[in-house]
């Protein structure tokens, strides 16, 4: 099946990799910013076509496009943010994917966001973004929070809301519910009973293929009164439970009962958003192939979608495109 894609906020191409391996062909013209990504994007698919900032894209420049795929900056909708919602200049760039979304009219459009948008301005933010959305007019709306840990071993919670044609059959059974049940059988160094908590654009510390111990406490920090409380910042929870991220202070190992805890490799980071290994470990910068340094690999895997969960939805969508 032959697609052409509009890539927005693209990154290292989560949403391209994702569908191919839900086999589909796809042509894709990416968006991005972030030079290192884009050096990523262009080594790894040698036939995309790169239009440059989202601000600057114009669908009358482009052929018919098929998808469109967006996961717009989200730390203004994050609970980590300051969750400015809209109001945020980085988050308010999903309008102009929006305004695309009008102008090339693609058979499918599929948004990808974290958890917090649904809470953000209590719910107002949201509601404005579907109305957006069916403000476009033609298009039937579908969402559903997912979870990396459906596919994966990594806790990561994002809303997919995919937008197709009001002409589809009634009768078809959509693309929601994805569950459990439809998770791959990837093959990792993780236990699926040891999650890490969402990787993020820091790069992050955490376990890989090794039992946990529990460790209640490693030090204490000033509270705004002047005193001391339990700092916890490092702690990790035993083989049954979830793993947080860990900080990336000066020690980089903690050895407890003959068992480490140790910083998570790049590759390991590449494995747990589904992508092959050292997919970030080279980029095409002007046409000269270079090496990405580690920092820059846990950036872009942080800021990355699941590529198993987009297969998914990608496997949903096939009678979108028929």
């Amino acid at each position: 099946m032959k697609i052409t894609q509009l890539d927005l906020f693209s990154g290292i191409g989560g949403f391209h990799l994702g569908f191919e391996k839900a086999g589909y062909k796809v042509t894709s013209f990416f968006s991005e910013i972030d030079k290192h990504a884009i050096a990523v994007y262009k080594h790894q698919f040698k036939n995309s076509t790169y239009v440059g900032s989202v601000t600057n894209v114009r669908g009358a420049d482009l052929p018919r496009i098929d998808l469109i795929t967006f996961g717009s900056p989200c730390q203004d909708f994050s609970l980590a943010g300051k969750r400015k919602g809209m109001e945020g200049d980085r988050s308010s760039l999903v309008l102009e994917a929006i305004r695309l979304i009008g102008e090339c009219r693609p058979r499918v459009f599929i948004w990808e966001n974290v958890k917090g948008t649904f809470s953000s301005n209590n719910g107002e933010d949201f509601a404005a973004i579907l109305q957006a959305f069916t403000n476009i007019g033609g298009y039937r709306l579908e969402w559903q929070l997912l979870n990396t840990s459906w596919f994966l071993p990594q806790n990561r919670e994002r809303i997919y809301l995919v937008g197709y044609s009001t002409t589809t059959k009634r009768n078809w059974r959509g693309v929601f519910p994805i569950g459990e049940g439809n998770q791959s059988n990837s093959e990792l160094e993780c236990s699926r009973k040891a999650i890490t908590k969402c990787l993020t654009a820091r790069g992050q510390e955490g376990h890989a293929g090794m039992q946990l111990v529990k460790v209640k406490q490693i030090g204490t920090k000033l509270d705004s009164n002047g005193g001391t409380q339990p700092y916890q910042q490092d702690r990790v929870y035993d083989a049954e439970g979830i793993v947080p991220a860990l900080n990336q202070g000066k020690s980089d190992l903690i050895i407890k009962n003959n068992y480490r805890i140790r910083r998570l490799t790049p590759i390991e980071c590449e494995r747990l958003q589904g992508f092959p290994d050292n997919h970030t470990a080279f980029g095409n910068y002007d046409g000269q192939v270079k090496p990405m340094s580690n920092t820059q690999r846990y950036k872009q895997c942080g800021n990355a979608v699941t590529v198993d969960v987009v297969q998914a939805v990608a496997e949903q969508c096939k009678p979108l495109f028929k």
